[in-house]
This record gives C-alpha cells, structure tokens and sequence, in this order.
C-alpha cells in the first residue's frame, strides 16, 4: 500500500504541480511515475489526484495523504543524516531556532566552550523563526528551539534554562529614570522601540499595555539590540528588554532600566526539544552547558 516513494511523490506533485516536473525533480520518467500512481490508486480504491489542464490538482484523498507526507518525511530525512553522519565517524549537527532576539549574546557565551568541548558537532544558528519555531521543531527542521514563549506539546519538552526580570529601559537623562518602576499611564506619551515581533506577542504590550487599556504615543520597529540602545540613550524612545542584557550594555551607555509595574515581569528562557532526544550525548551536553551560562 502506500510507501515513502508514494509520499514523496504526492510532495513532487504539490511543489511542482505537473507530472513532468515532479518526475525530473525525482530523477524519474513521467510513464514511471505515473504508472506506479494508477497502481497505487488501483490498491487504495479511490484517485488521489484530477488533471487541471496540464496541471495535476490533488483531491479530497490525495490531500490527506500530502499531510502524511509533510509531517513524516522529515523525520525520514532527519533519522537518514544522523545515520549517515555515524557511519562517516562524525558526531552530528545541532540546529538552533532563535525565538528570542536578545539572547544572541548569551547564545554566543554557550556556543563558545560548546565548541571547544565537541569539535565534532556542527552547529547552525537559524533567525527565521519569530514564533515560527514550534513548526519547525516539530518538523524536524530545527534540533533546539531557544523561547521564552513556550507553546507545551505532547511531543515536545520545554527545559527552563535561566530566568529574568524584563525590564523598561530609558535614557540616563530622562524623568522617569528617577523611578523604580512605572505605571502603563507613565508611557501614554512615549516612543517604543521594539523587535520585529507582533505587539500581542510583546510582554510590554501583553502583560503591561493592553491589560490596563493603554498604549504608547508611537511603536517603532528597530531589528538590531545595538541600535536601539542607541536610540534610547541619546533620548529618541524608550525600549523594554531582558535586565541582564541591558546590564551589560549599561557599562558603556547612559541608560538605565526600571521595573515594569510594581511587581515587574518575570520571565524565563526555555530550550524546546523534541521528547526524548535530549538524552542524545550532545544535545544533552549543550542543554546542560546552557543551563550553567548567564
């Protein structure tokens, strides 16, 4: 009955969309392709597909196997590269999915001894997944997921590595710097800068801003942590970030941060796995080295 050959065709035919081009993309004739499909049609009882022109157009049966094909054929591929990686004497490789733009310096803290202590591991840093992450771990497109947004899975395992408090952060000139903490009505009149993240998914907004109905005068998007310190040193806004990230750039600028409400917001960073690979030697190894670095 159906095969993996079957499933990575159904994939061809969805990317593709012709009989011709899925054959070339796998390395197949078209008379073969599709005489091995009349036969699996032949044995399911039912067609997976119907002609749209010169185009082919899956159905209502050919579309269920399509989700098949798209949740287990990465697990294939990702199981055939760990093989293939033994068999060669290597180690192996651990993608990383970054959900949080500031943690890129303490990644690189982490990342730094990791290295030394298993040079048989590659290691790839991919910054595609604002909050697209969760896919991609349970894909297989990505090893560890770096969050402080976990989404709990049954297939998945969401390990805190270290907490924070998020904290506003203001130039050292401006008047609320002369408070411990503020007030949402404190920033009815101010520019708030922020990564490229919806504003739902912001703590500023979700747990501060919106629950009390207010809001800030201006949102700005800035992308990279250095030019938005910048930014609210030299007094053009104000920012909201991890307190130990804006410790370390207060050695060097006039900024200072205050507590976000009277009790704050208390946050932590998860690394998200998929259940039972983090006894893997060396993903283990990097989750415990993580869990030791601030």
């Amino acid at each position: 009955m159906l095969e993996r050959f079957h499933l990575e065709v159904l994939q061809a035919i969805k990317n593709h969309g012709t009989l011709t081009q899925a054959a070339e993309s796998l390395h197949l004739t078209q008379s073969a392709l599709s005489h091995s499909m009349k036969k699996l049609e032949t044995q399911l009882g039912t067609a997976i597909w119907q002609k749209d022109g010169r185009n082919l157009r899956l159905n209502a049966a050919g579309e269920r196997i399509l989700t098949l094909a798209n949740r287990v054929l990465p697990q294939f591929r990702h199981t055939e590269l760990l093989l293939s990686q033994i068999a060669k004497g290597e180690m192996g490789s651990l993608r990383i999915g970054m959900e949080c733009h500031p943690c890129y310096q303490w990644l690189l803290k982490v990342i730094a001894p990791y290295l030394e202590d298993w040079p048989e591991v590659d290691i790839d840093v991919r910054q595609a997944f604002q909050f697209g992450g969760l896919s991609a771990l349970l894909n297989y497109e990505i090893d560890i997921l770096v969050t402080p947004d976990p989404l709990f899975r049954p297939a998945l395992n969401f390990i805190p590595v270290f907490g924070y408090e998020h904290r506003l952060v203001v130039s050292a000139n401006h008047p609320l710097a002369q408070k411990d903490w503020v007030t949402p009505e404190d920033l009815a009149k101010e520019t708030l800068f922020t990564y490229p993240v919806e504003p739902q998914r912001l703590d500023i907004f979700s747990q501060f801003l919106t629950p009390a109905k207010c809001t800030v005068r201006q949102h700005k998007v800035i992308e990279t942590t250095e030019i938005m310190l910048q930014m609210v040193a030299a007094g053009r806004g104000i920012s909201a970030l991890p307190g130990w990230l804006v410790d370390e750039y207060a050695k060097t600028l006039p900024i200072k941060s205050l507590g976000i409400g009277e009790s704050g917001i208390q946050k932590d960073i998860y690394l998200g796995v998929r259940k039972g690979e983090e006894s893997i030697s060396y993903l283990g190894e990097f989750i415990s080295q993580a869990q030791h670095t601030r």
